[in-house]
């Protein structure tokens, strides 16, 4: 398992993708109105910080980075422990330069992919705050999982660790890209109005849901939590 990230790239030209979602009870990430802190617990949270100090990179949408402005490192306590690579799809690049996770980075140490459709002016923001920005082709869905991931790959990074938010999680699941999930579940309803952990992935049949594999089941406080493989072990 050590080795897993370093064999995906080999063999399959991308990192070893690691998905994390923490919902509702119902799989709802969000209120109606978008608050969303804090869903689980800190026994979870502070798992989701041990998940992050394992990878190379931390990944989010634009939209969890605008609504959350997290920083994206793992932390023991108030401490940084480990600065993993943050990434942000963000096809208009809307990040602002005085974000979070740009002011706890060291230089380069957050990565913007976004369209080549994007604002000129706007790259230049994020490039003099220190941001290396990426621009891929944006098609009817957004950005191409497949091609950040190949392009982060060619950054050296091994493995990825996806937080979302639900189009995020949706986009790298249809692309047939996540190696590995990670669901942390709380024991709150938010009821159907509220904002669920996945967009749509297109099963028509059950025979096509992504099922787990090897899957583990543990609590964290109060906060039930799941983590399995997306394929058969011997992929790599």
């Amino acid at each position: 398992e050590q080795h897993r990230g370093f064999l995906s790239v080999v063999e399959r030209g991308r990192p070893f993708v690691v998905l994390k979602l923490a919902a509702s009870l119902d799989g709802r990430i969000a209120t109606a109105s978008g608050e969303s802190r804090w869903i689980t617990g800190p026994a979870a949270r502070a798992e989701v910080h041990r998940l992050r100090g394992r990878v190379d990179a931390v990944l989010v949408g634009s939209a969890t980075a605008l609504a959350d402005d997290p920083e994206l490192t793992a932390r023991r306590g108030s401490r940084i422990v480990h600065r993993p690579l943050a990434v942000v799809l963000d096809s208009r690049l809307r990040l602002p330069p005085n974000a979070r996770a740009i002011a706890v980075s060291d230089p380069g140490g957050v990565v913007v992919i976004g369209s080549r459709n994007a604002s000129p002016a706007r790259r230049e923001a994020l490039e003099r705050a220190g941001v290396r920005v990426l621009l891929e082709p944006a098609g009817t869905r957004g950005l191409s999982p497949r091609g950040a991931a190949r392009r982060l790959a060619r950054l050296g990074v091994t493995e990825i660790l996806v937080e979302g938010g639900g189009e995020v999680a949706a986009a790298w699941l249809r692309a047939g890209l996540v190696d590995e999930l990670h669901w942390f579940v709380s024991t709150a309803l938010l009821g159907g109005d509220a904002k669920p952990a996945l967009g749509a992935l297109g099963i028509r049949r059950l025979s096509g849901a992504i099922a787990l594999h090897e899957p583990v089941v543990r609590r964290f406080g109060a906060d039930l939590y799941l983590r399995g493989c997306t394929a058969e072990r011997g992929v790599l």
